[in-house]
């Protein structure tokens, strides 16, 4: 069972930067095939948006109001992917959830809370 851990949230003010990281794992160990791996979001009443994603190959995606700000990366030897946040703003601030694709489908993680204060 591929389990997810999520670290690197918090409370920053505006203009600050945070960097979070998820990290895909096994209790056995064994080698895990995973494709594209992403972050979303959701804020308080709000619905969950993608924030950013990137394939195994390297090609990223990131919703508009994230760009210049966020960049994702990944190392596929340690199955995380990384959101590097700078900027921040307060309508930055939501739950962010990591999402992986894996052969057997999507496996989301709990998610972190990032707080931007003004």
């Amino acid at each position: 069972q591929v389990q997810l851990v999520e670290s690197g949230g918090g409370l920053v003010q505006a203009g600050g930067s945070l960097t979070l990281s998820c990290a895909a794992s096994t209790a056995s160990g064994s080698i895990l095939r995973i494709g594209t791996m992403g972050w979303y979001r959701q804020a308080p009443g709000k619905q969950r948006e993608l924030v950013a994603d990137m394939t195994r190959g390297g090609r990223t995606n990131y919703v508009d109001s994230v760009k210049g700000r966020f960049t994702i990366s990944r190392d596929n030897a340690k199955n995380t992917v990384y959101l590097q946040m700078n900027t921040l703003k307060p309508e930055d601030t939501a739950v962010y959830v990591c999402n992986v694709q894996l052969l057997t489908g999507a496996l989301w993680g709990q998610g972190t809370q990032v707080t931007v204060s003004s």
